[in-house]
């Protein structure tokens, strides 16, 4: 079987729906092993919900296969998470990345994570911080990340999801 091209553009307004289809079924079915049953009822629901002003901030961008099908989503910005302090100078927060689970392993996230390397790079941007989830460690590892350690990420309601703070140094050429 012939391996589909990956497209890599920004998101545009008219994304928004197919970015939270795939947020909602994938989130939860990447999540499953690594989260209790109480997480994934309390928490991933509010997770898996795109967030229309981070799809539209123009450093958001999609995975497209051959076919126009959006089978990744993710992105950066200057701003950290809300909650998590204020813009920083040449700091990048990495946000809200997602591959459709039945795509996993055919180098989706690693194409998405080249273009949002390479567009914050040209921006000034010289470490990234990452919230990650507990799934997603290995893969940011993978990415040249660093593990900083546990955190909670308190959602609104007072549900709180577990996270790990990891760290990424623009490398010198």
């Amino acid at each position: 079987m012939q391996q589909q091209a990956l497209t890599v553009r920004t998101a545009l307004a008219v994304d928004f729906g197919a970015v939270d289809a795939l947020l909602a079924r994938s989130y939860p079915a990447i999540l499953k092993a690594d989260y209790p049953p109480s997480v994934l009822v309390t928490a991933v629901p509010l997770i898996s919900k795109a967030q229309p002003r981070l799809v539209m901030s123009g450093t958001y961008f999609v995975v497209e296969d051959g076919d126009g099908v959006i089978v990744g989503a993710g992105g950066w910005t200057r701003m950290a998470p809300p909650g998590f302090g204020e813009e920083a100078r040449g700091v990048a927060h990495i946000r809200h990345v997602v591959c459709d689970h039945r795509r996993l392993r055919e180098g989706i996230g690693r194409r998405l994570m080249g273009h949002i390397f390479r567009t914050s790079e040209a921006a000034g941007i010289q470490q990234y911080e990452c919230f990650s989830t507990l799934t997603a460690v290995p893969f940011y590892a993978a990415c040249g990340f660093s593990t900083l350690g546990p955190m909670t990420v308190a959602l609104r309601g007072g549900i709180d999801f577990p996270a790990v703070h990891m760290r990424r140094f623009l490398k010198a050429d």
